[in-house]
């Protein structure tokens, strides 16, 4: 088995309980509101949110013979140290070649008075399995896509997640 690890940083203006909040806490409701062609739904299969519980995001515009899904296995959620952690366990992005990935994410506030994002992700390949830096690259845009999305809700909406 062969592990990859990274972690990205990123900044926003908008204060971290916020940002926790709607793309952790509320991600099953605000998500496919704002990503309704990418994201179906978003539901707990097993569990209430807590650690140990499952969480499977229903992609939108699959096949229709083929269903485009992700199960993640929630390990950690801390309210109070705005931590989540997670693991994808199945479907989309789990094949014969990569066995699991596990995410670290962690809000914290910045100086400037926004928040500082860290995202640890660890990559369980299966046997000598490489993912081609192109893979990666992308992978890491279409997360920071998602925070950059959130975020602008969160700015045009001040009210919303305070």
């Amino acid at each position: 088995m062969g592990v990859l690890k990274y972690t990205d940083e990123h900044t926003s203006p908008v204060l971290p309980a916020r940002i926790f909040k709607a793309s952790i806490l509320d991600s099953h409701i605000l998500m496919p509101k704002l990503l309704p062609e990418a994201i179906k739904s978003i539901e707990l299969i097993k569990g209430d949110g807590a650690a140990g519980s499952i969480k499977q995001i229903n992609f939108a515009g699959g096949k229709v013979i083929v269903t485009w899904f992700a199960k993640h296995q929630i390990d950690e959620v801390d309210e109070k140290s705005l931590i989540y952690k997670y693991t994808l366990i199945e479907g989309n992005g789990i094949s014969e070649k990569i066995e699991k990935v596990c995410y670290d994410i962690k809000f914290e506030g910045s100086p400037d008075g926004g928040t500082v994002s860290t995202m640890t992700t660890t990559i369980y390949t299966q046997g000598d399995f490489e993912i081609k830096e192109e893979e990666l690259k992308a992978g890491k845009e279409k997360v920071l896509g998602l925070y950059k999305i959130v975020e602008a809700y969160l700015v045009k909406n001040p009210n919303a997640y305070v």
